[in-house]
């Protein structure tokens, strides 16, 4: 636990020196860079918390894994948290500004596109907040699918937009609308081709954000 909460101070100081959130807000807008560099703690953290969690399960549910993709990794703050073993970390990411600063801090990364993705490539691959954001969730959960190895697993993230997340990103100064669906919706769609191995809460008790984990379809 302390070793977490010195890592987030550590990376919300680098952030925030590296970038001025305030003066870039709208460049920055659609990735976690806010929410990461948030001056409320208790919404930061529960922004940090995310990558840890997915990644504690990414670890339990596929141990081992050597190759990871990123879907939507905005400044690559969830590849900082994986094991330096692995011998690939992709990620896919729109913004420019994030994806090089991603390239500058971690040059072992591989930016990919998502039409360039291989197939069977990666034991973890994760969309940690992200696939709310695309009207073609269902298309992108089966590209994502596709490029998992027999063994290896999807890992969801998303909020719940219930009125307490609404409550929250209104507390938080939040006011954009740009998500399309809803973590519902989207585990729906990935029920359909994939298997659910684990769904909880980011923080226990306060539904604000849903993790899911997911795998290929046991054989017939």
């Amino acid at each position: 636990m302390l070793s977490a909460i010195n890592h987030i101070h550590a990376r919300r100081a680098d952030l925030r020196q590296a970038i001025d959130v305030a003066a870039c807000f709208k460049e920055w807008e659609e990735t976690c860079v806010p929410s990461y560099c948030h001056p409320n703690l208790a919404a930061a953290y529960v922004s940090w918390w995310r990558l840890f969690a997915a990644v504690r399960l990414a670890k339990r549910l596929c141990p081992g894994g050597a190759s990871a993709l990123d879907f939507g990794s905005s400044v690559g703050e969830l590849g900082r948290l994986l094991p330096r073993s692995l011998s690939r970390y992709d990620f896919i990411e729109e913004n420019d500004a994030a994806a090089r600063y991603l390239l500058q801090h971690q040059p072992q990364a591989r930016r990919q596109s998502l039409e360039a993705i291989p197939q069977a490539a990666y034991d973890w691959v994760f969309a940690i907040d992200a696939l709310e954001h695309n009207d073609d969730y269902p298309g992108l959960l089966a590209r994502l699918a596709r490029s998992l190895t027999p063994t290896g697993v999807l890992v969801i993230s998303g909020p719940t937009e219930n009125w307490l997340y609404r409550l929250g990103r209104r507390i938080a100064g939040f006011d954009g609308h740009y998500h399309t669906t809803t973590i519902f919706a989207i585990e729906d769609a990935a029920r359909k081709i994939l298997r659910c191995r684990k769904v909880t809460t980011i923080v226990p008790g306060l539904p604000l954000f849903r993790l899911s984990v997911w795998s290929a379809p046991s054989p017939a």
